[in-house]
This record gives structure tokens, C-alpha cells and sequence, in this order.
């Protein structure tokens, strides 16, 4: 059976030590960002997931959700008593606003909770999830009616969430929806079409469910510039907020899919359904934008989450699994065997593991604290250096992060062997669960388009000349510092991969664009890597500097320099190897017809 321990004292580490929360509690929303109130909520919320959520995870997906003939449908077993536990603790409301009832705690704060719902039952996190998307688009475009009559009741976990964008014959490219909006002349709209891949679209855990819905209306353009964004709920809502009759919204059938089985992934059917309009007409797709950016962190913590999770248990398994000797002779003597940590490939793939969890952890704080900075940090240069930076990772957090989670959720597997494969250990679990967060949200080719699309070109480059910037002042400084020195120039080496690589960009783009498009992903790679580093560099300068006075638990620290320096000598090389596929440019990739793909 698999087990979980919530990573309580490295999430400390990363938001006491490495981050800093303490100092800013002068900004808003960080005044009681104290560390006995992270370490409370920290410790608190590990417990809760441990003892409720996580022992739902096997059983959750070996039981699915049932759709019934009326349409509704039902949870595994345990997961709506697990969801009210959930409700009446508070756990929804940590990062959400206090006018709407939230405790308006840094996302930073939020995220770690997040990561270790994730971690311990990620089918029953997504529900939660899906209502925190949902809020950040009704929060930024909805009218402040909307806003009162909606989001108190989210926030509280009353009522859930969705976002609605997938139609059978269109998924990124959504200027192709056909889902129609007819005003009906009092303000509001008849939505009629079928939606698929929706996440938590019908469920028994929350009261009503506020569909969030893309959808065109009569004279819009045929294009993206001409879709709207609406709220449809699943029971209508009265002035009184009290739920009235059903509208025509339903689940026409569960999605059966490779892992998640304790989410409802539901095909939805409108049938001129009741939806208020958010925003402004034709301006929908900005608007989901919100949602989607919002939902994109939250799945780059997915990829954390299932690493982490899969990590511990393939730490676990190599301990007490006893295969062969060592090497170098026989360790333990009294026994007919080593366990598997003597072997170095088993700890090849420990180690990346470990290195991989947490800088992903401390990238995803980061991002976090930057989500918050971009609104309230003290002046307009902090904000828009924090609203830069998080802009420009954000498509690296989700798909690096997701292409790594399930990397490691793999190599955990293998670290089982034969047992990795059969059901009853549950590693498998974790690779059929990680490999839907490479895909949603913008698959992680998408995600690196993004990046290299939008993100680099963006206000002339002024994002990742800044990120360029913090990273070469930051290696100039440690390398002043004997434990760091080493570090600092693998990453000042990997750094320069990544210039590299932006330059053959310009250079090799504007006349062949297809030149962007193949390197897209070893770009986005390299960018996680270097990301990754800069991480690493803090991490690393907080546990030289601890060390150098003496305080704290050595062997913590002690453990963080070796894991920094694992990172440098094993992962960073590979962003040279990145740059050159870059290099390689489209032509090969882009050679064959269509018909020469065919077996013959």
C-alpha cells in the first residue's frame, strides 16, 4: 500500500527561510503571514490531507463516479463526507479574498496546501480546484452583482466550479465553439450546445455547481474574436441566493479516461440553459484567459504533487527491498542481500527526484508569492517586475513542471520494478494520474508555444532580459562564497545555453517560423533547468549561511547542499544538449509529407 507524509519542514524551509514571508508582512494581506501561522496552517493541513483525503486516493480510483439516468452523479465513497470535513475546516478559503469570506492569506500559503492535496488524492482536489478558476474570472470581469451573489458562497465551498471550453470538434483552437448564446431580452441568454473533458461538471459534493461557459452569440464573428463568457448555474439563483429550479444543464455521460477516476469529467449537455453574460460581448476569451492562467499554476502544482507523492514511496520501496549486492561488496553481511539504495541507478533516479520536488516546490511558492506581489507589493516597479516574471513562467511552471512530475512519477516505477506495475502498490496510479497534467489546460506543447510565441516578444523582451538579469547578479554574488562558487557557474553555463538559444531564436524565427515551433519545447526545457537553478542558488545560500552559524538541524542543510549540488552537475549539462536540438532548426522535422508518415 502507498503512503504519504505531507512535506511539512521543506515547505517551512521555502517559505521562512528561502522566501521570506515574515518580512513582508507590512504588504496587505501578509499581515498574519507570521511563521507560526504558516507552520499552523501547514502543519494543520498535512494532517487533514494524510488522515482524510489521502486514504480516498486508491479506493477513489478504483470506484470511479456513477452517472445515474436523471443525469446527476455521485462521488466514490467517502469523498462528500471527506469534501464536508473539508467545508467546515476552512481549507477552501485560505488565499481567497476576506470581503467574500476568504481568510486573504498569501497565495504562497495556498499553493503548499494545494500541493499537498495533489499529492495525497488529486481527483478530489481538482474539485476545489476547478471553483478556485472559477472565482479568479468571476472575481476580475463579473459585475459587482455577480461578485456578491455568486462568490461568498465558492469561496465557502457551498457551491463549486467549472470552466467549460472543449467541444467535441475543437479544444485549443477555440474561435471553432459552436455553443450559442440567444438573448432572451432581460439580460439574460439561452446557452445551447455540448461541452466535453469538463472537469468536477456534475458531482453530489456541493449544493449548486456555476458553470463558467464559452459560447458566441448570434451576430459574433466566427472567430475567437467573437466568443463571450457566461455563468450558467446548475440551479438557478435567487436575489435571495436561495436555489430555485433546475436549469437545463446536464451530464450527458462520464468521460472514460486514463486516470483522475475519482473526478467527474463529464460531457455536458445546454439545452437552453439560463447564462448571464460576464464582461463584456465578444470579450469572453480574455476573460477565460483569467481562469485558464490561474488553472495553468494550479496544474504545474499537480505535476509537483504526483512527484512528490511518487517520490516518497519509491524512497520507501528502496529501503526496504533488498535485490543483489553493491558493487563495491557486500554492505549488510547479515543479510542474503542489499536493499536497493546501493545501487547506483536506483539512486540516479532517487536523486533526480529529489531534485526535481523541490526546486519544482520552491518555483511554485515563488510563483505564488509573485501572484500576490503583482497586486501588492508597495510600489508600480515591484509590481510589474512580479507581474513580468510570473507572466513569463508561467507556461514553464505548468509544462516543465507536468513533464517532469510525470517523469518522475515513471521513474518511481520503476524504482518497484514488476511491482510498479501491478495496481496494488499504487505507483501506477500516480502515472495514469500525471499524465492528464502534460495535457489539459493547454497541452504542454501549447505551453511552450506560449512562451516562445508570446511570452519572450512581449513589451520588447523586457520579461526575460529581467529574469537574465536577476540571474547573472545573483551567480556574480555567490561566487564570492566558497560553498556556492561551484553552483553558480554551472548555472551561469546553463544560463548561457538559454541566451544562446533566445538569440538563434531571433535570428532563425522571423523567416522561418516553423524554426520557433520545433524548438519550442527544448526551449521551454531549458527555461525550467535555468529556473530550476536560480531556485537551487537561493536554496543553496540559505543552508550555506545556516550551516555558517550554526543553527537549525546540520544534516537538513547539509542535505540541501548536496541535493544543489546534484542538480548542477546532472541536470543542468542537459540545457546544452537542449540548445543544440534548438539549433538543428525545422528542416528535418518539417521534411516529409504527410503520406511518407504511413507504413508502406
Amino acid at each position: 500500500m502507498p503512503q504519504y507524509n505531507p512535506p511539512v519542514r521543506d515547505t517551512q524551509f521555502v517559505l521562512n527561510e528561502v522566501l521570506g514571508l515574515e518580512k513582508l508582512t507590512n504588504l496587505p494581506g501578509f499581515e498574519n503571514a507570521s511563521a507560526d501561522m504558516t507552520d499552523a496552517v501547514l502543519s494543520e493541513g498535512g494532517k487533514f490531507v494524510a488522515e482524510v483525503l489521502f486514504p480516498l486516493n486508491q479506493s477513489g480510483d478504483e470506484e470511479g463516479c456513477t452517472r445515474h439516468d436523471d443525469g446527476s452523479v455521485t462521488t466514490p465513497k467517502g469523498f462528500k463526507e471527506a469534501f464536508d470535513q473539508y467545508r467546515e475546516a476552512g481549507w477552501g478559503t485560505l488565499a481567497a479574498p476576506e470581503e467574500f469570506g476568504g481568510q486573504g492569506l498569501p497565495h504562497a500559503i495556498g499553493f503548499a496546501f494545494e500541493e499537498y492535496m495533489m499529492s495525497g488524492n488529486m481527483a478530489f482536489a481538482m474539485y476545489p480546484g476547478l471553483t478556485n478558476g472559477a472565482i479568479s474570472a468571476i472575481l476580475a470581469k463579473g459585475s459587482e452583482e455577480q461578485k456578491a451573489k455568486y462568490v461568498p458562497n465558492m469561496v465557502s465551498g457551498k457551491w463549486g466550479g467549472t470552466m467549460n471550453l472543449t467541444e467535441p470538434h475543437c479544444g485549443t483552437d477555440l474561435g471553432l465553439i459552436r455553443t450559442k448564446a440567444e438573448p432572451v431580452g432581460d439580460g439574460s441568454y439561452k446557452i445551447s450546445g455540448t461541452k466535453i473533458f469538463i472537469s468536477s461538471g456534475e458531482h453530489d459534493m456541493a449544493e449548486n455547481i456555476i458553470h463558467l461557459v464559452l459560447a458566441k452569440t448570434p451576430d459574433a464573428p466566427d472567430s475567437v474574436k467573437g466568443i463571450s463568457l457566461f455563468i450558467v448555474p446548475k440551479f438557478m439563483v435567487g436575489d435571495d441566493e436561495e436555489l430555485g429550479e433546475r436549469n437545463p444543464v446536464t451530464c450527458g455521460s462520464i468521460e472514460h479516461k486514463m486516470g483522475i477516476h475519482g473526478n467527474s469529467t463529464c460531457v455536458m449537455n445546454y439545452d437552453g440553459a439560463v447564462g448571464y453574460m460576464v464582461g463584456e460581448e465578444n470579450k469572453g476569451l480574455a476573460a477565460m484567459f483569467i481562469m485558464m492562467n490561474a488553472a495553468r499554476l494550479g496544474v504545474g502544482i499537480q505535476g509537483l504533487g504526483v512527484g512528490e507523492v511518487a517520490y516518497q514511496n519509491g524512497v520507501q520501496y528502496a529501503k526496504d527491498r533488498r535485490q543483489g549486492r553493491a558493487l563495491t561488496g557486500p554492505e549488510d553481511t547479515d543479510e542474503k542481500a542489499d536493499t536497493l539504495f546501493v545501487h547506483p541507478d536506483v539512486r540516479r533516479m532517487l536523486m533526480e527526484a529529489k531534485s526535481l520536488t523541490e526546486g519544482l516546490r520552491a518555483l511554485c511558492l515563488w510563483g505564488g508569492l509573485q501572484v500576490d506581489l503583482t497586486h501588492k507589493a508597495q510600489t508600480e516597479e515591484e509590481r510589474q517586475t512580479a507581474d513580468d516574471l510570473i507572466s513569463l513562467l508561467t507556461p514553464v511552471i505548468k509544462g516543465y513542471g507536468t513533464d517532469k512530475g510525470y517523469d518522475i512519477a515513471t521513474n518511481m516505477q520503476q524504482v518497484y520494478g514488476g511491482h510498479g506495475y501491478i495496481s496494488e502498490w499504487g505507483m501506477e496510479q500516480y502515472v495514469r494520474d500525471a499524465r492528464i497534467a502534460m495535457i489539459y489546460e493547454g497541452t504542454n506543447g501549447v505551453q511552450a508555444m506560449d512562451l516562445v510565441g508570446r511570452k519572450l516578444a512581449q513589451n520588447g523582451g523586457r520579461a526575460v532580459q529581467l529574469f537574465f538579469k536577476i540571474i547573472d547578479e545573483e551567480c556574480a554574488d555567490a561566487k564570492g562564497n566558497e560553498k556556492l562558487a561551484a553552483f553558480a557557474e554551472h548555472l551561469e553555463k546553463a544560463s548561457g545555453q538559454l541566451k544562446a538559444a533566445t538569440m538563434w531564436f531571433m535570428q532563425n524565427g522571423m523567416q522561418n517560423p516553423n524554426n520557433v515551433g520545433a524548438g519550442a519545447h527544448a526551449y521551454m526545457h531549458i527555461m525550467g533547468i535555468v529556473a530550476l537553478g536560480l531556485m537551487w542558488l537561493r536554496m543553496a545560500k540559505v543552508a550555506a549561511d545556516a550551516l555558517d552559524a550554526g543553527t537549525g538541524n546540520a544534516a537538513f542543510y547539509e542535505t540541501k547542499l548536496v541535493t544543489a549540488r546534484y542538480f548542477a552537475e546532472r541536470i543542468m549539462p542537459e540545457a546544452g544538449a537542449l540548445r543544440r536540438k534548438i539549433e538543428a532548426g525545422s528542416e528535418a522535422t518539417m521534411a516529409l509529407e504527410p503520406e511518407m508518415f504511413e507504413v508502406a
